[in-house]
């Protein structure tokens, strides 16, 4: 592996960092993001042994190819840095470097540049988005001398417009990824908003500030940065982005009014320290909350067609020309576009450090290895994924591999568990299985896979009980009062479940064996999706796991009506079990646990057990569990196997008495 490598480093809109052709680096992820470690100095908070700046807006990477996008120019990837850590964060993007991604790939020989004005496509390969980038290009040459401005950059230089096409859901699929233009969290109204990049943006009023103060003053404020923090987890829990509390996105973001119709003060955090400026996709993001209708940055309403808007930062402004347009009834963004520029500042070699690859024989086995894949059997955003992913933060730096998380929902569970039961048993593929994958499912009907002999369990990791939620405008007050009105007008209510064959559905079904109730029912590819449904109304209740429903019913979406198990919990005291409000027999408890295929070596499942027990034994990740209401649970995988095969007699027997089980290999009429 080589340790010098070409570099050129740019300023590039606020932000200033190296950029890389992609063949300059070395093969595998692994090794590049080493590689981008060593070339900022990550190690150290001052970053004296690197590029970097010391700051998050100088520890960037700009990453450039040709493209494998059709009627794209140019791949750009960027990369995140860590300040006084050895960290690489690829899934944000940053528009401020993505302005100097054109004026480089044209004089690497990526693009042609015409004489005048040279129109490059970028596709940027963190969000999927694509961005028309017109440079200056007089006589074939890229021309860095101009009379643009941008507040927080001395001087003056060319402009680089920027036209941002499709950034709009690029990381989570949706403007609005929870479904609502505001949330209640812990008390706070937010707008969760992914337009260009992920945001949580919140009044600052609400938070006991102007929006206006310098950042240096909000640094200072400990209990305000704790608070916005705190926000942030909710609100990346509730955006289907997981545990998000090593990862610089969702942008936190502090909005108030601006000093006319078409302006907004923002204060944009990265996430932990106020910008000095503004994040080029963070004004997108603002823009496009402030331009729709609905959000905690809402201004006047605007008919469809060109605005030009403005975003008041610390350093000035950012002006952004946001075209709106109609998506059947509802307005929404079309583009956006603003001016940028850039300015080549070094090109030459860059030499990298030994000690970020440890021994250089240690790191080229590191490269040649491939990465471990979590299989999570359920959609992104519900308590399995949420779980899967802390625990594949944590393990991965232990057992020196990339752990990548891969959601295979699909059959309630069976995708997923087939996929891992027929992998190679070489322990780089493992299941993130718990009880409705290696208990329920296969107590109901014969799948493709057996829960016991087709996997090696590697360890449990933790357990999380049953609540009977509801949406808040049901108007029975409690379990009785939900019994008599189902049984009055069995069709009033609709539950919603993760799946046949799931913790919710079972429940659920338990609970109508139970009362003597029949409700009507729909199947979800998850939690996520279900519960979502359940706070938005179009359901009325559900049987989520704490862990799962703990975000709705702490921000009041959802209404705790029981505990679908053998006590009451201690968060929640006042909510009773359904045994004690009349219904006994509906004690159903989720647990989870990591599985390998069957005949993985036993040295590599006891190498995996030891590093499982070892995150579970981080105090850090007990606090996050028990944080939304699940509870760490280390051991053996002799431990978890006895769990499986106990689970599943439990719920075999449930199944034969309550004859829940599959007819002839079809859906079963529950629903």
């Amino acid at each position: 592996m080589s340790k010098t490598i070409p570099c050129v480093l740019m300023r590039a809109g606020t932000s200033r960092g190296p950029f890389f052709l992609r063949e300059w680096l070395p093969e595998g992820d692994e090794a590049r993001d080493q590689a981008l470690i060593g070339a900022i100095g990550a190690s150290d908070p001052l970053q004296l042994d690197g590029v970097g700046g010391g700051s998050t807006l100088n520890s960037k990477v700009a990453i450039v190819s040709r493209s494998k996008e059709a009627g794209c120019d140019l791949d750009y990837l960027f990369a995140q840095v860590g300040v006084g850590h050895r960290s690489v964060d690829t899934r944000p993007n940053c528009g401020n470097m993505l302005s100097g991604v054109a004026p480089f790939a044209i004089e690497q020989g990526l693009v042609t540049a015409q004489d005048g004005t040279t129109k490059v496509r970028v596709h940027n390969v963190n969000t999927g988005a694509r961005i028309d980038v017109t440079v200056r290009t007089p006589g074939g040459r890229v021309s860095y001398e101009g009379e643009a401005r941008i507040d927080g950059v001395a001087g003056t230089a060319a402009p680089i417009l920027l036209d941002f096409l499709d950034a709009w859901g690029a990381v989570t699929g949706k403007v609005f990824p929870t479904g609502q233009r505001i949330d209640r969290i812990q008390g706070v109204e937010v707008s969760c908003i992914d337009a260009a990049m992920p945001l949580m943006i919140v009044r600052a009023a609400d938070l006991g500030v102007s929006g206006r103060e310098k950042p240096v003053a909000l640094d200072a404020d400990a209990a305000l940065l704790e608070r916005i923090e705190s926000l942030r987890l909710e609100a990346g829990l509730r955006m289907g982005l997981g545990d998000v509390a090593n990862s610089v996105i969702p942008k936190p973001v502090l909005v108030g009014p601006g000093d006319a119709d078409n302006s907004i003060t923002s204060r944009y955090f990265t996430p932990r320290r106020c910008h000095a400026s503004h994040a080029v996709t963070g004004a997108i993001g603002v823009a496009s909350a402030f331009a729709l209708p609905g959000t905690v940055a809402s201004g006047v309403a605007r008919a469809a067609g060109r605005h030009q808007l403005t975003v008041l930062h610390p350093a000035g402004q950012i002006d952004i020309e946001v075209e709106l347009g109609h998506d059947g009834a509802e307005i929404c963004v079309q583009r956006a576009a603003l001016v940028r520029t850039a300015r080549k500042i070094m090109q030459g070699e860059l030499h990298l450090p030994d000690y970020v690859f440890s021994r250089p024989e240690e790191a080229a086995k590191v490269a040649a290895r491939k990465p471990i894949t979590l299989i999570v059997p359920t959609s992104a955003g519900g308590g399995n994924d949420t779980m899967a992913r802390i625990i594949a933060g944590k393990l991965a730096p232990l057992l020196g591999q990339d752990v990548l998380v891969d959601n295979r929902a699909g059959a309630n569970g069976a995708v997923a568990s087939e996929y891992v039961a027929r992998a190679e048993p070489d322990g780089q593929t493992l299941l993130f299985g718990y009880v409705g994958t290696h208990a329920m499912n296969p107590a109901r009907q014969q799948l493709g896979y057996d829960p016991v002999a087709d996997f090696a369990p590697v360890g449990l990791v933790g357990s999380s009980p049953t609540l009977m939620v509801v949406h808040p405008d049901v108007q029975a007050g409690d379990v009785q009062a939900l019994v008599a009105a189902l049984r009055a007008q069995p069709t009033r209510y609709a539950y919603a479940s993760a799946g046949d064959g799931t913790p919710p559905h079972f429940a659920a079904a338990l609970f109508q064996l139970a009362s003597g109730t029949a409700i009507a029912g729909r199947a979800y590819e998850g939690a996520a999706p279900a519960i979502a449904d359940t706070a938005s109304g179009r359901a009325q209740l559900m049987f989520p796991s704490l862990f799962t429903a703990h975000p709705f019913v702490q921000s009041a979406r959802l209404r705790a009506l029981a505990v679908a198990g053998p006590q009451r919990l201690a968060g929640l005291p006042e909510v009773p079990t359904l045994a004690e409000a009349g219904v006994p027999g509906v004690d159903v408890t989720q647990w989870y646990g990591l599985f390998a295929p069957a005949r993985t070596p036993q040295a590599r499942v006891d190498l995996l057990n030891t590093a499982l027990n070892q995150v579970l034994a981080d105090p850090a990740v007990v606090q996050l569990f028990e944080r939304h209401g699940a509870r760490v649970e280390a051991g053996t995988p002799q431990m978890l196997g006895a769990r499986v095969r106990a689970d599943l007699a439990r719920w075999q027997a449930v199944v034969s008495q309550g004859r829940l089980a599959v007819p002839d290999q079809r859906a079963p009429a529950l629903e």
